[in-house]
C-alpha cells in the first residue's frame, strides 16, 4: 500500500470516529415531477442548514403517480434525466451525500427498476441498488403488485463512505432480515420507503427497530407520509434509529426533515460490549423431529 493510500485510509478511519448528523426527508409526493423536485429542494436545503452530511430521500420521491404506469413514463436511463441531474446538483451545492429512489430503465419496455442512487458531496454517483423484493398485497379494498411495473434487482449493495459502511435497501426489503445480514456488518442502513398506512400502523416501527437492533446499526428510514393525489395513503413516521433500537427523531406525517446524530464511537462500544454479530452460528444440522 502506498503512503498516499495509507494516509487516505487513516483519514477515513479518523473521520468515522467523529459524530455527524444525518437526515431522513419525508414527503407526500404527487404526480408532477417538477413539483416534487421543488419540494425536495426545499427540504434538502433545510436538512443541510441543520448540519446533515448524509441525507436520504423517500422511495420514488420524484413521482407518486395517479396510476402505477406513470412512473414508467418518466423513467430515466442510467446517468441521464432531470431527476438524476437534480440529485447531482443538490449533493454538490450542499456538499452532502444524497440518496434517493427513482425509476430507471428496465430490460422490459413496460417496467422500471426501482433504483436507489448514492451521490457524494462532489455530485458524483458512487453506488446504485435496485430494489430486490417487490411488494404484493391484497387486503380488503387494497391491492398492490409491484411486479407488474417493476423489475427486481439481484445484487446486495454496501457502500464504503466517509461515514462508514452504508447498506442500501428500499421499503419492502425491510421484511427480509437476511438481506441486511448479507451486508456484512454495515454501520448505517438506509431505507427509502412508501409504506402503506394499513401495514405501517402495526409493522413499520417494530421492523425498523428490529433491523437496527439485530445488526447493531443506525437506520435512516425515509418515508412517504400522508395522502397522495391518487387517493393512496402512506404511513410516514420517518425515523432515525440508533444501534440500541432507540428512535432518535421521528416525523409522523407530512413533509419535513428528521435529523439525528450518528456517533461511530458509541456504535463501536455497543458492538464491543455485545458482540452478537460474531456469535451467529448456523452450522448446526437441521433436524425435523416429530
Amino acid at each position: 500500500m502506498s503512503s498516499s493510500s495509507l494516509d487516505s485510509t487513516q483519514l477515513r478511519i479518523a473521520a468515522q470516529q467523529k459524530a455527524f448528523k444525518v437526515a431522513a426527508i419525508q414527503m407526500a409526493s404527487g404526480p408532477k415531477v417538477e413539483g416534487n423536485l421543488n419540494e425536495a429542494r426545499r427540504l434538502i436545503a433545510d436538512a443541510a442548514a441543520k448540519g446533515a452530511k448524509l441525507v436520504v430521500l423517500p422511495e420514488f420521491f420524484a413521482i407518486m403517480g395517479m396510476s402505477e404506469l406513470d412512473k414508467v413514463k418518466v423513467r430515466e436511463a442510467q446517468g441521464q434525466g432531470p431527476i438524476q441531474q437534480f440529485m447531482r446538483e443538490q449533493a454538490r451545492q450542499h456538499k452532502i451525500w444524497l440518496l434517493g429512489s427513482l425509476p430507471l430503465v428496465a430490460e422490459a419496455s413496460d417496467k422500471v427498476r426501482n433504483s436507489l442512487l448514492v451521490f457524494d458531496e462532489s455530485g458524483a454517483q458512487v453506488a446504485r441498488y435496485d430494489k430486490i423484493h417487490l411488494f404484493n398485497l391484497t387486503l380488503g379494498n387494497e391491492s398492490y403488485n409491484e411486479a407488474q411495473t417493476i423489475e427486481p434487482g439481484d445484487q446486495v449493495v454496501v457502500v464504503d463512505s466517509p461515514f462508514g459502511r452504508i447498506g442500501l435497501a428500499v421499503c419492502y426489503d425491510l421484511r427480509f432480515p437476511e438481506l441486511f445480514r448479507a451486508m456484512q456488518n454495515a454501520d448505517i442502513l438506509v431505507l427509502p420507503s412508501a409504506f402503506t398506512a394499513t401495514t405501517g400502523k402495526v409493522h413499520w416501527e417494530p421492523l425498523v427497530r428490529a433491523r437496527a437492533i439485530e445488526n447493531l446499526a443506525y437506520v435512516i428510514a425515509a418515508g412517504q407520509g400522508g395522502y397522495h393525489v391518487s387517493g393512496r395513503e402512506t404511513h410516514g413516521h420517518s425515523m432515525v434509529v440508533d444501534p440500541w433500537g432507540r428512535i432518535l427523531d421521528e416525523l409522523p406525517r407530512g413533509s419535513g426533515v428528521v435529523i439525528a446524530e450518528v456517533n461511530p464511537s458509541y456504535q463501536k462500544s455497543l458492538r464491543t460490549s455485545l458482540p452478537a454479530l460474531s456469535h451467529r452460528n448456523l452450522s448446526c444440522a437441521y433436524s425435523d423431529r416429530a
